[in-house]
């Protein structure tokens, strides 16, 4: 089945913008990003941030906002069955000016070897685009210090 990814997060003082690849089943069915309790993206921001842990999609906004965030996920459309990146297929892009031409960003940081990959294939800007760990609960390997030392300084 063919689905439409959600509208970027930003405003006049985000400074980065953090790419995931694509929304899970979990997160399309909460119409917001990383909506499966496990995903430990909300979280981690909580932790660099030093915040509680946000509970409603409004308070979601807020932290990112609030701390120069931006977020989006590089895959606008797809077709994809299920939530794993490796079910994506037949995929369109965000064109990355969209948040770019509205706030003053140093940087991107990419959720994920799939949301690198091709943020790294289809991005023809001047921006660092840096591959961090997964937030996904399908990760085993995430090391949240990489994260912290990203977040840090914003």
């Amino acid at each position: 089945m063919r689905y439409q990814g959600f509208q970027p997060i930003f405003d006049g003082n985000s400074r980065v913008l953090i790419l995931g690849s694509f929304p899970s089943v979990k997160s399309r069915e909460q119409a917001f990003y990383y909506g499966n309790p496990r995903n430990r993206f909300w979280s981690t921001l909580c932790v660099a941030f030093g915040e509680r842990l946000p509970q409603t999609v409004e308070q979601k906004k807020q932290l990112c906002l609030s701390h120069g965030i931006a977020l989006w996920d590089v895959v606008a459309s797809c077709t994809i069955e299920g939530s794993m990146d490796s079910d994506i297929r037949d995929y369109l892009t965000v064109d990355l000016e969209e948040v770019s031409a509205h706030c003053r960003l140093n940087k991107l940081l990419c959720n994920g070897a799939t949301a690198y990959r091709i943020t790294k294939e289809t991005y023809r800007g001047n921006l660092p685009v840096i591959q961090l760990p997964s937030t996904s609960p399908a990760n085993v390997r995430f090391d949240i210090s990489a994260w912290l030392e990203q977040l840090k300084n914003i």
